[in-house]
């Protein structure tokens, strides 16, 4: 039954007809233009046939681009974004889960020491990477002023915490950027990965004169912007050594 659906009916009637009538022909039963009748009935047949085929290709090519355009949508929306907003709930989660997962060296660029001066923050936000394991270094690179305020309120902490020895002595610059953030690498796929933030609102809240951090950015190791970040630090760390 399924091999007789698939047949091209219309094909098989032309054939049929247009057989009948050279025969008849033959045999003298029909004269020339019965003939020719047949004949233009036969090739109107396949004409309407390969509209209607030309039609049903034609719905048949809309379908699949439409198919096609919905797949790529549901690929994009797949592919992980560069950079996630950390908004003031699930900060010091996030801070607290990125240090505990670095990798290597981490660094710390232009970031407001203020926010370590609670014991309570120092605790979630930088004892975590002084005491993982899996972080051999850690490299703050400070604006000027904040010089004395690691010597008074940040180096006796960090001083108090295990592996405190990987800690470096902050490399001091002029930092004109209005940018802050940390690089790390990331267990399990040991990729740099970077926490992001700006100075200033809606980024940044003041607190006594002081700015600490209120929205992050999460930055993907896939992001173009980890490659700017790196290259960032870097000229500081070699313009300023």
């Amino acid at each position: 039954m399924r091999r007789l659906r698939r047949l091209d009916w219309e094909a098989v009637a032309g054939i049929v007809a247009a057989v009948t009538a050279l025969v008849l022909h033959l045999v003298h039963v029909v004269d020339t233009g019965v003939l020719l009748a047949i004949i233009l009935v036969i090739l109107a047949l396949i004409l309407l046939r390969d509209l209607r085929r030309e039609e049903r290709a034609e719905q048949i090519g809309e379908t699949l681009s439409r198919m096609e355009m919905q797949l790529h949508g549901l690929g994009t929306a797949l592919q992980p974004p560069d950079a996630t907003l950390i908004g003031p709930e699930q900060l010091r989660r996030e801070s607290q889960r990125f240090a505990r997962q670095a990798l290597g060296e981490m660094v710390w660029f232009n970031v407001c020491l203020l926010m370590f001066v609670p014991q309570s923050l120092f605790d979630v936000l930088l004892r975590p990477a002084i005491e993982n394991p899996g972080v051999s270094s850690i490299q703050f690179l400070l604006d000027e002023r904040e010089r004395e305020r690691w010597e008074r309120d940040v180096l006796p902490k960090v001083r108090a915490c295990v592996g405190h020895e990987k800690v470096q002595p902050p490399q001091w610059c002029a930092v004109q950027e209005s940018v802050s953030f940390i690089l790390a690498g990331q267990a399990p796929s040991g990729k740099t990965e970077a926490h992001l933030s700006f100075w200033g609102e809606p980024f940044m809240s003041a607190v006594t004169g002081q700015q600490i951090p209120r929205y992050i950015f999460h930055i993907q190791a896939h992001s173009e912007l980890i490659g700017r970040l790196v290259e960032l630090q870097r000229q500081h760390r070699v313009h300023y050594a």
